[in-house]
């Protein structure tokens, strides 16, 4: 079955107009049928009064003309002038049968469908017949009935509708034409809207709609266009904001990897120099107390290895003189050489991410840090693997992992690493998503627009 199309606003209201037009052609073509029928009882009323009439006149010259044979009636007299084809004149006298009658010819051509004709005469019955008694000296002689042929008047009717549905039916097609014509001009500003729109899709916050004619057009302009000046101003002060916040955030990371190497580290140092000093004491006077310094040995070395790997994601390598792609792949080996096998993690880079900006390239490094560091507390995976892929239109970072996928809860409240990712791709005017792999494991993915990227 044929539908609509639900976006065709053109065809829609063209159609609408043509469902109109449709009922008024209708409720035109009854009223041909209708007056038709009107106009036939008119003229057989007209003719019956008149055959009456000069019947009556024929009797009244028989009264007048004493001894003289004048027959009666004589209906080729009164129904010459009268008579038009389908059209009968009969006399019927007091005993109720007719007794003569004349009738016009048949009229050929233009004959009507079988269905008008059935429908045409159940609702107007053309058959019927009209009377009109024939009074002379107050006496009646009988009456004068008059009847039309059903199939001429059917054909007179179907003669009227049939050159009315052809012109309606030509003008409600090219009405149609023109409709959908004007239409299809008027709504052309749609298009400039629905780029618009899909230019804000696209993080394009400066897309403008120009002036338009239509009063209601006009008023969707100064919306949107004031929509998109605000949601504009307001990412602007947002992405400074969160510009800011990632600073502070840097600095602070910078200063307590400063805090933790200079005090901490030293004092661990001089816990394990303390330890060594004291397993030479004790091996010389305590023998003893050589497991108790050794393991104070062995704790200090964890702790100073535990803090050696803080301090390695505190410290952000680099990335200006190093560039992405170096301090990625240091990352990679960094955590390699930590996991030892358990994790193995691999990197791969397509396009060209040498000439990216500082911002995009740390916040990325940022990212692509966190992600690694989940994978590897958190989801248990045997395999991580990176890639970058940087081309014209975007650059896309995707760490997967074949470890255990994240559950609905923290996809839905997300811990500090997660909000610290989504605000630097915010900044960034970029989107990330995260969820489950098909083969199993997590999947995390950030796409830059490359416009957006070297604008920031």
């Amino acid at each position: 079955m044929w539908t609509i199309p639900k976006r065709d606003l053109k065809l829609r209201l063209t159609l609408r107009i043509a469902s109109v037009s449709v009922l008024c052609l209708v409720a035109a073509a009854a009223y041909i049928l209708f007056d038709t029928d009107r106009s036939a009882r008119v003229r057989m009323a007209t003719v019956a009064d008149i055959s009456a009439k000069g019947l009556a006149l024929q009797q009244e010259q028989r009264n007048w003309a004493t001894g003289l044979q004048m027959p009666f009636p004589d209906l080729q007299i009164v129904a010459t002038p009268l008579i038009e084809p389908g059209l009968c004149i009969g006399y019927r006298a007091e005993g109720g049968m007719v007794q003569q009658r004349f009738c016009g010819g048949t009229q050929t051509g233009n004959v009507p469908p079988a269905f008008f004709a059935a429908l045409y005469q159940a609702i107007f019955d053309p058959g019927r017949e009209v009377a009109r008694p024939i009074l002379s000296r107050g006496k009646s002689f009988g009456a004068a009935v008059i009847w039309t042929d059903p199939a001429a008047l059917t054909a007179v009717a179907w003669q009227g509708a049939s050159h009315l549905i052809g012109i309606m039916g030509a003008t409600l097609l090219l009405l149609c034409i023109l409709v959908y014509a004007a239409l299809a001009r008027a709504l052309r500003p749609t298009r400039l809207i629905q780029a618009g729109l899909e230019r804000i899709a696209a993080h394009d916050l400066s897309a403008r709609l120009p002036p338009f004619d239509l009063a209601e057009l006009s008023a969707i302009r100064h919306v949107f266009n004031d929509l998109a000046a605000d949601l504009e101003r307001t990412l602007r002060e947002r992405k400074a904001l969160t510009e800011t916040l990632i600073d502070l955030q840097d600095e602070e990371r910078r200063h307590l990897a400063r805090e933790l190497h200079d005090e901490f580290g030293q004092n661990l140092t001089a816990i394990r120099a303390l330890a060594a000093s004291i397993g030479q004491t004790a091996a010389q006077e305590c023998p003893s107390l050589l497991p108790e310094s050794d393991s104070i040995a062995r704790t200090a070395g964890q702790m100073m290895e535990m803090l050696r790997g803080t301090l390695f994601r505190l410290r952000t390598p680099d990335v200006d003189e190093l560039g992405l792609v170096a301090s990625l792949e240091g990352l990679i080996a960094g955590w390699n050489g930590r996991c030892h096998g358990r994790t193995h993690f691999e990197i791969r880079v397509s396009g060209t991410a040498h000439d990216m900006p500082v911002a995009v390239a740390t916040s990325l490094y940022r990212i692509a840090q966190e992600a690694l560091t989940n994978a590897a507390k958190h989801a248990d995976a045997t395999r991580v693997s990176l890639v970058l892929l940087a081309s014209a239109h975007e650059i896309r970072l995707t760490v997967e992992n074949d470890g255990l996928a994240p559950d609905h809860e923290a996809t839905a409240r997300p811990g500090l690493g997660l909000l610290g990712m989504r605000e630097r791709v915010s900044a960034l005017g970029g989107g990330m998503t995260l969820g489950p792999r098909r083969e199993g494991g997590t999947i995390l993915s950030v796409a830059i627009p490359a416009r957006l990227a070297h604008a920031a």
